[in-house]
Parts: C-alpha cells; sequence; structure tokens
C-alpha cells in the first residue's frame, strides 16, 4: 500500500480517534507558515520505540455529533500512528493541529504533506470499529499516539460528502489502558 493511499486511509480512521472531547465547537489550532514548513526527516530508527511490547492500551468510542446529527464509524478502520517529528509534522499539515482535530474528510484527503513516498505502514496498526462505534488497540508500549478515524452522519443523516476525519493524540503512561472518545 503506498504512504498516500494508508495516510489517506489513516486519516479518516484516525481523525475520529483523535478529536476533542469539547467536539466541533473547538476549532483546531492554525499552523502558521513556518512550522509547517520545518523540516522532519524520516527515520525508521524514530519508529523503533513504537515495536517494543507494551501492557498498554486504548478504549476507545465514537462519540462526535454535529447540530443534533448523530456519527459512526462502525465496520470503518481506526489507525493507530506512533509520535515520530516525521509523523508530527504530518499532522500539523494534514490536521492543522499536533493536538486534535475534526475536519471535513474531503479537505485531509486533499493535502499531500511533502515525504508522501516515505512508507511508514509497518509502524501504523490497524483496527475496526464494531457497530457501536467502539475500538481497542492493546499491546503498546508507553509513548504518545495519533488516533486517525473517518466518521460518516448515522443511518441515512445528512448529504453524503459530509464525512469527517477525527485525530487525536494520546499519550500512554505505566502501562495504562487509556478510555478514548472521539
Amino acid at each position: 500500500m503506498s504512504a498516500r493511499l494508508a495516510c489517506a486511509t489513516g486519516a479518516l480512521l484516525l481523525l475520529g480517534a483523535c478529536a476533542s472531547p469539547a467536539g466541533p465547537s473547538k476549532a483546531p489550532t492554525t499552523v502558521s507558515a513556518a512550522a509547517a514548513n520545518t523540516t522532519a526527516v524520516f527515520r525508521p530508527a524514530d519508529f523503533a520505540w513504537s515495536q517494543a511490547p507494551g501492557k498498554g492500551g486504548i478504549d476507545g468510542q465514537l462519540t462526535y455529533g454535529q447540530s443534533g446529527q448523530a456519527f459512526s464509524c462502525a465496520a470503518s478502520a481506526v489507525v493507530l500512528t506512533p509520535e515520530t517529528p516525521w509523523v508530527k509534522r504530518r499532522m500539523l499539515i494534514l490536521y492543522n493541529s499536533d493536538q486534535a482535530s475534526i475536519l471535513p474528510a474531503a479537505e485531509v484527503r486533499a493535502r499531500t504533506p511533502p515525504g508522501s513516498s516515505q512508507d511508514y505502514s509497518a509502524y501504523v496498526r490497524r483496527t475496526t470499529c464494531d457497530a457501536a462505534g467502539h475500538f481497542t488497540f492493546a499491546g503498546l508500549p508507553d509513548g504518545s499516539w495519533f488516533v486517525i478515524t473517518v466518521a460518516k452522519p448515522a443511518a441515512g443523516g445528512g448529504p453524503p460528502g459530509r464525512d469527517v476525519a477525527i485525530m487525536r493524540r494520546v499519550t500512554l503512561k505505566n502501562g495504562q489502558v487509556a478510555k478514548v472518545k472521539l
């Protein structure tokens, strides 16, 4: 799978997991041109920590809604990407934030960060949302991760094309299982 396709797929999934608990009323931080243009080099060694076995996990639930409209990630992928300087820069470019963001999925897909040819898919973990919007990741080492998913208006609610990408940064410490609401 190409890094661009993996990123686009992951962006949709990770967006749901990284959403701010405050919901859409909290706008993502705008990234300055200087920050977006900061050079971050892809180095496989930066990802090594994420390959170690761990006792941590993420117990996630999509709860996002907008203007009374529920959203769902049922049967959609959820992507978990380890934080590295290179990945953090990609999040700033794709989501205008390195903490949490909810943006139209089409907008995220239209952004192409430099270095998109780098293949970091070996370091990305994936799972699927169940019918209730629940997802889990287990066996994670301590560190910071980006959870991403794409959410769609639930049960025929709203016009097509209103899908949103949800991204949220999650930090695990001491083998904890973090409860994450997107």
